[in-house]
């Protein structure tokens, strides 16, 4: 059930914002410039607290509208069909789906939606997966205030932008990719790798995979080692997101 927000009049994730300004018009005097209406966003995670943190960001900033919320993949989706927002905020990891699907579908129906992905970990195939899928921007949560809106804003207009700190990773393996020197990670695994793999996606522990596959512990602890390093992964809760992303069968 989503939570309510501590502030009178604040909508919850899956519904409008309520008390939404007008975009502003021309005097009827004529004898000013127009000022530019504000960007309808979409803010999407499942945390309460990041995503309301967002929220209160953006609404301190007059060239923001926050237009809806919401806490799902799906969510999104009917968000993003129903406002039709200039800009959606969308976080990767979402308790039903990936907001990397949620993106590709969203920008499929309405290709003029812009979507910046913020999420907390550097993923190469994230990154790649989101680019492929339409984002036009990919950021770590780690960004400071000011640099979210400046992203926000250049998106709005109509530029795409890469954190500075995942940039060089991506055009390392686009040149890679460009001079043929690219391999698909997957191609690295041994049939015994990719086996460890599908059970380590499953959950189960280095003890569990030993038994079984017939393996001592300490030799399925370095299976695993050797996994993550060929899949440029940190954790195993990552090796479960590159088999959902990937579709590996038993997967």
């Amino acid at each position: 059930m989503p939570a309510t927000d501590r502030r009178a009049g604040r909508q919850q994730s899956g519904q409008p914002q309520s008390g939404q300004p007008q975009p502003a018009t021309r005097s009827s005097e004529g004898t000013h410039a127009p000022v530019p209406a504000a960007l309808r966003i979409l803010v999407v995670d499942d945390h309460e607290v990041v995503r309301q943190g967002i929220v209160s960001l953006l609404e301190h900033h007059a060239g923001f509208q926050v237009v809806a919320q919401a806490a799902s993949a799906a969510e999104a989706i009917a968000q993003a069909n129903l406002y039709r927002p200039d800009v959606i905020v969308m976080d990767i990891r979402l308790p039903d789906g990936s907001g990397i699907e949620a993106t590709r579908e969203i920008r499929a129906e309405h290709p003029e939606i812009r979507v910046v992905m913020l999420t907390s970990y550097p993923d190469d195939e994230a990154i790649f997966a989101s680019i492929v899928a339409g984002a036009s921007g990919y950021l770590l949560k780690q960004v400071r205030g000011r640099d979210l809106v400046a992203a926000l804003e250049a998106v709005g207009r109509g530029g795409s932008l890469l954190d500075p700190t995942i940039t060089e990773q991506v055009l390392d393996r686009v040149r890679r990719i460009a001079s043929g020197t690219y391999q698909d990670e997957l191609a690295g695994l041994t049939n015994q790798e990719r086996r460890i793999l599908l059970l380590v996606a499953e959950g189960k522990t280095n003890k569990e995979i030993a038994a079984e596959i017939f393996l001592s512990d300490k030799t399925v602890k370095n299976y695993v080692s050797s996994i993550l390093s060929k899949l440029n992964l940190q954790r195993r809760a990552q090796a479960a997101a590159f088999v959902a992303r990937h579709r590996l069968p038993g997967g």
